[in-house]
């Protein structure tokens, strides 16, 4: 007779080795089930890599291949102090004597910046206002004989507040003249305290200043003289602290278009590259604000003209002119180049051959100016020394624009290089650009553009990553 039943579950024990390859089954049906989402998260990651578009693995290429220089180029620059300001309106104070002038006026612009700080758009986000807001300064003679800058403002009343607001680079509270709005502003300034006993003050404004302005100063009472001589001249000869400034942002400049070229690839549009530079730049701080892109014969026209649609091929020069600011201050640098996919030397099918012989000559006539750039000399002899150059290779009438310009707060400053300014003397501590070219119409275009300073002794320095060394090496 059999015995009762006993629960299978109680009575029977599973043994070791069947346990072991249970264990062992769902560890490797558990590996399996990770290894095929791995493989799917991968193969989701290679179709997604090969989405980007052609125009963001440029745009990722160039910013990468910026970032990898270290930025070093950053390390001169430093953002000037207050006491800079202060140095540049004595400065300015001691020109207004040796001119024989009562006082220096200007209203919100680069020349305003470069004395307190303040930019136009910081002062007048919507638009130049018919309001006068003017800063006037004025030489004041100390007991121990120095000359330091006396500084007042007339603004409107209203609006007296908010320019203390600025945080403009004083020691102390800024001085202002107020009026009201059924005031007329220039007798109000004319009345005023500043003058002392100056009957009839001498004024000599901004080049800048509007001519309603300028009117209305000239008929209430006061005499006024544009822009000229020594007052003129402080702002044209940079301090060390603005030479270090535009040092960083013209060889950053320079080297945000070095990287950029190393991920050139045909088909690539003119305004696609002007957006991946803008970008580059920006990835180390810098605020561009003017692209030139050409391609071909795009750049046969030294400014452009074209719609930027251009796409590069094979053979084509790349023309590049372009600008950021850096702390207020300005580049202003040129290369031309080829992309990286063109063989060097190129094709005999491409016709290089006129290209390069052109882009060695402008580099020759840039590298004439630079060794004329020296004290003393005249802003024409540079020019004539790059345009000499090119005249002598035969393509004198396809250099179609003048050498150079000062560069500082603006991208141009006076004084300019052109072969009829006599009168502009050379100082040390001058920047410049030198920027001469060869355009041939309907076929290519070179221009070379650095940026140098003007040496007490020696050739002037380039400050803007060195000079350009064949069409690969730009």
């Amino acid at each position: 007779m059999k015995g009762p039943l006993i629960p299978y579950h109680s009575s029977r024990r599973v043994p070791t080795k069947r346990v072991s390859h249970i264990v062992r089954s769902v560890l490797a049906a558990v590996l399996g089930i990770v290894l095929l989402a791995w493989y799917l998260v991968l193969s989701s990651s290679n179709e997604l890599s090969t989405r980007v578009s052609p125009i963001e693995q440029f745009r990722r290429c160039s910013i990468d291949k910026y970032l990898a220089t270290g930025l070093g180029f950053l390390e001169s620059a430093e953002r000037p102090p207050l006491e800079e300001y202060v140095l540049r309106r004595d400065d300015l104070a001691k020109a207004l004597v040796r001119e024989g002038v009562n006082a220096f006026v200007l209203e919100p612009g680069p020349t305003f910046s470069y004395y307190v700080n303040v930019t136009q758009p910081q002062w007048e986000p919507w638009e130049a206002e018919e309001r006068p807001f003017l800063l006037v300064i004025r030489p004041e003679t100390l007991s121990n004989g120095n000359i330091v800058a006396n500084t007042s403002f007339l603004v409107p009343h209203f609006e007296e507040t908010r320019a203390r607001l600025l945080g403009m680079p004083f020691e102390d509270e800024i001085h202002t003249v107020t009026y009201e709005e059924h005031w007329n502003y220039y007798t109000t300034l004319y009345t005023s305290e500043i003058w002392g006993e100056v009957i009839s003050p001498t004024l000599m404004v901004d080049e800048e200043m509007r001519d309603f302005i300028q009117r209305g100063l000239g008929s209430n009472g006061f005499t006024v003289f544009g822009l000229a001589g020594e007052v003129e001249a402080v702002r044209q000869v940079k301090t060390e602290r603005e030479i270090g400034i535009l040092k960083a942002v013209n060889t950053g400049t320079v080297e945000a278009i070095r990287a950029m070229r190393q991920c050139l690839y045909p088909g690539v549009t003119e305004n696609e590259v002007a957006a991946v530079l803008d970008d580059t730049m920006r990835a180390a701080g810098l605020d561009p604000f003017f692209d030139l892109v050409e391609f071909g014969k795009s750049a046969a026209l030294p400014h452009g003209g074209y719609d930027g649609t251009r796409k590069l091929e094979h053979g084509m020069f790349v023309l590049v002119d372009v600008g950021a600011h850096l702390y207020g201050y300005s580049s202003d640098v040129s290369r031309t180049f080829y992309p990286p996919f063109e063989p060097n030397p190129p094709p005999a099918t491409h016709n290089a051959t006129e290209q390069l012989k052109v882009w060695q000559l402008v580099l020759d006539a840039q590298t004439a100016a630079v060794k004329a750039m020296v004290p003393n000399g005249t802003a024409a002899a540079v020019d004539i020394a790059a345009r000499d150059v090119i005249q002598a290779a035969g393509y004198g009438d396809y250099f179609t624009h003048r050498l150079g310009h000062s560069i500082g707060i603006k991208a141009h400053e006076s004084p300019y290089l052109n072969k009829g300014n006599l009168g502009a003397v050379l100082r040390p501590g001058m920047v410049f650009t030198a920027e001469p070219g060869v355009y041939v119409l309907n076929e290519f275009g070179v221009r070379h553009e650095d940026v140098l300073v003007v040496r007490k002794d020696g050739e002037a320095e380039n400050i803007s990553g060195g000079s350009a060394k064949s069409p690969w090496k730009p």
